[in-house]
């Protein structure tokens, strides 16, 4: 009897807790309109939530001191190393040649022949056009015959000579006027020369300026142009603050825009006498040009190498920082486990000269340094990090 009853009792009481959750349900309060039992179920879930609040900062403070690198920002590295380093400086400069000229007669007169056409190539001697000598082939025919005549006098005179017959004045005049009809023969030839085009080093008639028949003046006249796209380089003028750095044998790399082609060569001379006027100094650079693609007068832009360090650090321009005081500074990964996770340290450097998004680092960097790349300015000096997508290369 006593069990039932006390069965009973407790039926009803967990029937009334139950009734009374359910009467205290959210649903029910919302619905109830009673603002007193709006605001007390408000102050129940400020209370629950506050609870939770602080359950969950007991949690990560314990789950904290378990897994250090939870929140490690991740970051990418790479290993410092020594490189050569080849710093550039850009010029522009224009194509030439030693072996272009236009070229003028050296006597006055009618153009009677002219025997190349443009385009046509020659060689160095080969004769190129002609002018009318005005009569001076026929003069060098009679002196040539009066000189001839000469030397016959000249010689028998010497054997009479040898002999001791005749007078010593006679054996004197002879060979004086054989002489000078000789000079007199050799003068004119010369004049006669002059009437004779012909190309003075080996290569291509370009343009054919003057046509037979045209009336030329010695020194004057432009005949035609002659050019040898062999011997071909580039002139450009440097400012004097290279003038140390330049020097003959210096790599340069030579681009050429219209043609989209480079070509690399050397300085094959750097010149000596800066010019007031601009500061600056010339420096011819040899170029090859076996497909005779390259001309005369094109537009060249030059890098021409001023600096090399064999045993460079070098890192991208996007991982060094500034402080207040002006230093620069990069980070490093330090005490770094199996699992990539390590410790950020700040290192002060000093830098050199740069190439492109390429800096050197002269100091604070030595060869096995782990540098911190991407995430390089997102971290802070003894932060903990893990390290995804390590590179034992370079900076690249």
């Amino acid at each position: 009897m006593k069990k039932i009853l006390t069965l009973t009792i407790t039926v009803l009481i967990l029937a009334s807790c139950g009734g009374e959750k359910k009467k205290n349900s959210m649903e029910n309060v919302l619905n109830s309109n009673n603002l007193e039992l709006l605001r007390k179920k408000r102050t129940e879930v400020v209370a629950e939530q506050h609870a939770a609040t602080d359950k969950l900062k007991q949690l990560d403070k314990a789950i904290a001191k378990l897994d250090t690198v939870k929140k490690a920002p991740l970051i990418t590295t790479f290993i410092a190393k020594e490189e050569v380093f080849n710093h550039y400086f850009e010029v522009q400069g224009n194509v030439t040649t030693k072996d272009l000229l236009v070229i003028t007669p050296e006597y006055n007169g009618i153009l009677t022949h002219v025997y190349v056409k443009e385009g046509q190539k020659v060689n160095k001697g080969q004769t190129l056009a002609k002018i009318d000598d005005g009569g001076l082939s026929q003069q060098l025919s009679q002196l040539e015959i009066q000189a001839e005549l000469a030397r016959t006098t000249y010689e028998r005179q010497k054997r009479l000579w040898d002999q001791n017959i005749g007078s010593e004045i006679q054996f004197l005049q002879a060979k004086s006027n054989y002489e000078a009809q000789q000079k007199a023969v050799d003068q004119l030839k010369k004049q006669v020369a002059k009437t004779t085009v012909k190309a003075p080093f080996s290569g291509t008639i370009d343009d054919v300026i003057t046509e037979k028949g045209s009336v030329v003046a010695a020194g004057q006249t432009p005949l035609m142009r002659i050019v040898n796209l062999s011997n071909m380089y580039i002139e450009t003028n440097v400012p004097e603050r290279y003038v140390k750095d330049i020097t003959e044998g210096k790599h340069v790399n030579v681009e050429f825009p219209v043609l989209g082609q480079s070509v690399e060569t050397k300085v094959r001379q750097a010149g000596d006498f800066i010019n007031p006027a601009n500061r600056t100094f010339k420096v011819e650079v040899g170029l090859p040009n076996k497909d005779k693609t390259i001309k005369p007068n094109l537009t060249a832009k030059l890098k021409i190498n001023d600096y090399t360090n064999e045993n460079a650090f070098l890192v991208p321009q996007s991982v060094i920082s500034e402080n207040a005081e002006g230093e620069q500074y990069l980070y490093i990964v330090e005490n770094k486990n199996n699992k990539n996770e390590g410790v950020t340290k700040k290192v002060i450097i000093k830098t050199g000269r740069t190439q492109g998004d390429i800096i050197e680092v002269l100091s604070g960097v030595k060869t096995g340094t782990e540098i911190i790349k991407e995430g390089a300015r997102s971290v802070k000096d003894k932060q903990p990090v893990k390290v995804i997508n390590f590179k034992t290369d370079s900076i690249n």
